[in-house]
């Protein structure tokens, strides 16, 4: 079983409130509440179109960026980690940090990551028998995986900044262009590879590689520092078919 095999997915629908979500940005409008909610349905039914059954939880209107489901654990076939947000506004729904490979998972410290809850976490995949390695962002990069993405069971998709940082060292690394950063935020489900849509550079470099792509928008949701990877917790389920 590959690390993007999966067979089970949480998803969270979108409640008028993400338009109030975190966002780095100083100067950016805030999504439009409509185009989220049509974003989000287009990636779920590319969920199902893979091979995923999907749990669909309510709109929590008092957590803006609960949409974000992946942010709150890290869900494994042998077991879940529940995380916690540092944010007031999303304590009591954690952060975007790891980035899981088939032999390491890379801990991401930044704005939003510490030393100390990233060396916790680091501890219990430990106590699982995940390995795991603390790695700290370059500088301008908010979340590891808005950066780089796992995209078959050797291969890295990652901006220029990941791509030179050192931290995947003996893995093929495939680097956005210039200008196409949002693209890196790539998600393998199964066979398919989906990827931010509007990135034809970046396209056509995975086609030719021989990824099966599915373009989805996000570029709404990309206003509160969201792409693909954060609206779904995914697992496989031993012995619950599809996938």
């Amino acid at each position: 079983m590959t690390v993007y095999q999966f067979n089970r997915a949480i998803l969270r629908d979108p409640a008028p409130s993400v338009s109030s979500g975190l966002s780095a940005r100083e100067d950016g409008e805030p999504p439009a509440f409509k185009i989220v909610l049509a974003e989000h349905h287009a990636y779920a039914e590319a969920l199902a179109a893979a091979g995923v059954e999907l749990v669909r939880l309510p709109a929590l209107d008092a957590f803006p960026d609960s949409v974000f489901v992946e942010d709150p654990a890290l869900v494994f076939t042998e077991a879940a980690i529940l995380l916690r947000a540092s944010a007031p506004t999303r304590q009591g729904e954690a952060q975007h940090l790891a980035l899981v490979t088939p032999r390491t998972v890379f801990i991401g410290l930044s704005a939003r990551t510490d030393r100390t809850g990233a060396e916790a976490l680091a501890r219990l995949l430990a106590s699982i028998g995940r390995e795991a390695r603390v790695v700290e962002t370059p500088a301008g990069v908010l979340h590891l995986k808005s950066a780089s993405s796992l995209i078959d069971e050797d291969t890295i998709l990652a901006t220029p900044a990941l791509a030179h940082s050192g931290f995947f060292d003996g893995m093929r690394i495939l680097t956005v262009p210039e200008g196409d950063e949002g693209a890196a935020n790539a998600l393998r489900i199964n066979h398919p590879l989906f990827i931010a849509a509007g990135h034809e550079r970046t396209a056509d470099m995975l086609a030719k590689a021989g990824f099966d792509l599915v373009p989805l928008r996000v570029d709404e949701i990309a206003k509160i520092d969201a792409s693909l990877s954060c609206m779904s917790l995914r697992w496989f389920a031993a012995g619950g078919g599809r996938g």
